[in-house]
């Protein structure tokens, strides 16, 4: 399939998906723009599928509803399957900052954990106000580039191979340098 096909196709779920949980707490546009510190005019394009929701904004609104981004996204994506082909995990992107992620062991309502494999682009940088949940533990595996990520106000530098384990209870930033990309495993428990 067509890779603006199938975004246009995750936009549209995320869309819906979006304003379904809405609905479900009944909050009207303007609550959920105070929770979420997301503008009511982006919520009501985002929920249309005017626009295609960035990286940040998600993780915004995650934290409003109390999910993970991954949680959000298996929603969107379906239902649980014990095996997932490489051509049938999700991926979804930002391309206006450059960041990939395929949800390659999607959560699922009786399994606690997920692994996704995330690619940014050089010179980049996104930030997360909260965690979707706090205390939410990851495990970060570099594969490739270099990567800067900051957890409770401490920046850990990683190079190929490391491993960063931490849980989230504040904000968090992930950031490239000008001269590397980064590709990496995240598994969220």
């Amino acid at each position: 399939m067509d890779g603006a096909l199938n975004q246009d196709s995750i936009d549209r779920r995320i869309a819906q998906r979006l304003r379904s949980l809405r609905a479900e707490r009944g909050w009207p546009l303007d609550e959920l723009a105070k929770r979420s510190t997301v503008s009511r005019a982006t919520l009501s394009r985002l929920e249309n599928a005017e626009v295609s929701p960035t990286a940040s904004v998600l993780g915004k609104l995650c934290a409003a509803y109390g999910l993970t981004m991954s949680r959000l996204m298996h929603m969107v994506e379906g239902e649980f399957a014990p095996v997932v082909r490489r051509d049938a995990q999700a991926v979804w992107s930002d391309p206006e900052i450059g960041f990939r992620r395929r949800s390659i062991s999607p959560p699922a309502q009786t399994l606690a954990g997920e692994a996704l494999e995330c690619e940014l682009d050089a010179d980049t940088r996104i930030t997360y106000d909260a965690p979707p949940r706090p205390g939410l533990e990851h495990h970060l595996l570099l594969l490739e580039g270099q990567l800067q990520v900051t957890v409770d106000g401490r920046a850990h530098e990683l190079r190929p191979g490391d491993c960063l384990r931490y849980q989230l209870f504040g904000p968090s930033a992930f950031a490239t340098s000008a001269e590397a990309g980064a590709k990496y495993f995240l598994f969220v428990v």
